[in-house]
């Protein structure tokens, strides 16, 4: 059987996938973190990491034994959790992660809460794209992630946050409340591949893919480089309600409305929380969760919102 150290070695180096880093981050040095592996892969029996690929990759033999390494991590690190709790010591420590556009603005609203009032819990925040969100939480390094919806998998617990309505970042137009149409002669500045927001943007406002012939085009990676290109070029951005801006940013946003089967309505997203189905930490997950809930209860404006969808 290998060792505790071994397997945290393995776990580093198949996340890292080179032994330079992974020494670094094990504090021993490379020689030293090859040698361990390679003695774990002789008592195994098989190669876990094939070195002849840059950046090395897992073998298949690897790929099923990384799932069991965190597991018997996870349950050995029960033993040091006992100890903290009898010296009365102990914080959970909860690792979540969250789309950049609602991380933006979601970290700075609770971070004080959270601070106040759940001081049992060590957080740890990764701003990630909503795939490799699911990526991660699929390897059981997140604990928690949050997004926009909808999402539906059966391995993972789905938990509404809050609604949030989508405006208008555009000031030549001068109405505060517009429709969909009056966008369609306009320029769209759209956030990078791979963010929720984009998908959304190209759907409601049937933009049409980039074509090379275009001369006029660019793809920021973040809210507000694209609020800046909107009022140095015209043309307009889609933004979330809750986003921080200035007063002045403010006055230039619009409010879109649309139709649906209830009558008027404006578009929104739905923010969710993913935990796995089965989780020791749900009580402190629990926790989180509600104190968001609770800053962003919005019950009186849900029911004019139609939530926009992101998945292609």
């Amino acid at each position: 059987m290998i060792s505790i150290q071994q397997m945290q070695y393995i776990l580093v180096l198949s996340e890292q996938k080179q032994f330079q880093r992974a020494s670094e981050l094990c504090f021993v040095t490379q020689p030293t973190l090859s040698m361990q592996v390679k003695k774990a892969e002789e008592d195994l029996g098989y190669p876990i990491f094939e070195r002849s690929k840059n950046p090395i990759e897992m073998t298949s033999y690897g790929m099923k034994l990384i799932p069991l390494i965190r597991d018997i991590l996870n349950e050995t690190g029960k033993i040091e959790v006992l100890s903290k709790k009898f010296k009365g010591i102990y914080k959970e420590q909860v690792t979540i992660g969250i789309i950049p556009t609602i991380a933006s603005y979601l970290v700075a609203d609770m971070f004080s809460i959270w601070q106040e009032k759940l001081k049992g819990i060590q957080l740890i925040i990764l701003e990630q794209k909503t795939e490799e969100l699911l990526v991660s939480l699929e390897r059981k390094e997140l604990d928690m992630a949050i997004l926009a919806g909808p999402y539906n998998e059966s391995k993972m617990r789905t938990i509404p946050l809050f609604k949030e309505e989508i405006l208008a970042f555009c000031p030549s137009l001068k109405n505060k409340t517009i429709v969909s149409n009056d966008l369609l002669d306009l320029h769209p500045w759209l956030l990078s591949k791979g963010n929720c927001l984009r998908t959304q943007m190209i759907q409601f406002c049937e933009i049409k893919e980039h074509n090379e012939t275009d001369s006029w085009n660019y793809e920021g990676g973040n809210i507000e480089l694209l609020m800046k290109m909107v009022e140095l070029n015209g043309g307009y951005t889609l933004i979330p309600k809750n986003y921080h801006l200035t007063e002045q940013q403010r006055k230039q946003l619009r409010s879109i409305k649309t139709r649906d089967e209830s009558g008027e309505a404006v578009p929104a997203r739905e923010i969710i929380a993913i935990t796995p189905n089965r989780t020791l930490k749900w009580n402190s997950l629990d926790s989180l969760i509600r104190e968001i809930q609770m800053n962003y209860n919005n019950d009186k404006e849900d029911s004019k919102m139609t939530v926009l969808n992101w998945n292609g």
